[in-house]
């Protein structure tokens, strides 16, 4: 991963990808998961998304990673918290009630980061990853993640060619070529969202869904 990249757009606020609203089809489709209250839930590479507060006022205990730190703070002080921190091996951990911000990179985790969490909410990670990347993050991330963890996983596909990421295309035949050794894979949904993003047709695309799946550990 292109941390520099990453580091530099939150550094001169370049953070378009940024939603100023909690993501429609996490509150659709959240509920499909079945999780009991108080359930640990991943969110990899989170920025300072408001699906985050969202998910922990469901009952969730969040743990939310981060590389910038930049990002964690706004976090924080947008949402009026606290934290305490804490240096780990693998960052800075920002605590405030039940949501955790790990200000680290995301290939740092190891598997006793991620036996505890029940869950994942995948929006803007795996979307992030050029091609290369993609498969080692699915190894390292999903691999340490036990079984019976549920995923609601958000991607896009379009046409590759026609525009550069991130975000990046990532299709259905991707997913299952990632996931499917391990994970169970429901599709829940395929939306047309390329009216909704101007700036994206702008750039030439022709076509652009976004893409919901729910996937289970085995």
């Amino acid at each position: 991963m292109d941390t520099d990249f990453w580091l530099q757009r939150w550094t001169h606020g370049q953070t378009g990808f940024h939603q100023t609203r909690v993501m429609p089809l996490l509150q659709k489709h959240w509920p499909a998961l079945g999780l009991p209250a108080g359930s640990r839930v991943l969110v990899p590479l989170a920025g300072k998304s408001l699906d985050v507060a969202w998910l922990a006022a469901q009952g969730h205990a969040v743990l939310a990673v981060e590389l910038s730190p930049i990002a964690v703070e706004q976090f924080f002080t947008e949402h009026a918290l606290q934290p305490d921190l804490h240096a780990t091996a693998r960052g800075t951990l920002y605590r405030a009630g039940s949501i955790e911000f790990l200000c680290g990179d995301i290939f740092d985790l190891d598997e006793a980061s991620l036996a505890g969490c029940s869950a994942c909410y995948d929006r803007a990670a795996l979307i992030a990853l050029p091609a290369d990347l993609r498969a080692r993050y699915v190894r390292h991330v999903y691999g340490h993640l036990p079984a019976g963890c549920r995923t609601l996983l958000l991607t896009l596909d379009y046409p590759q060619a026609e525009m550069d990421g991130p975000p990046f295309s990532v299709p259905a035949a991707e997913v299952q070529a990632l996931y499917g050794d391990r994970w169970h894979i429901e599709a829940l949904e395929t939306r047309d969202v390329l009216a909704q993003e101007p700036k994206f047709a702008a750039r030439g695309l022709s076509r652009m869904n976004t893409d919901v799946y729910r996937l289970t550990a085995v």
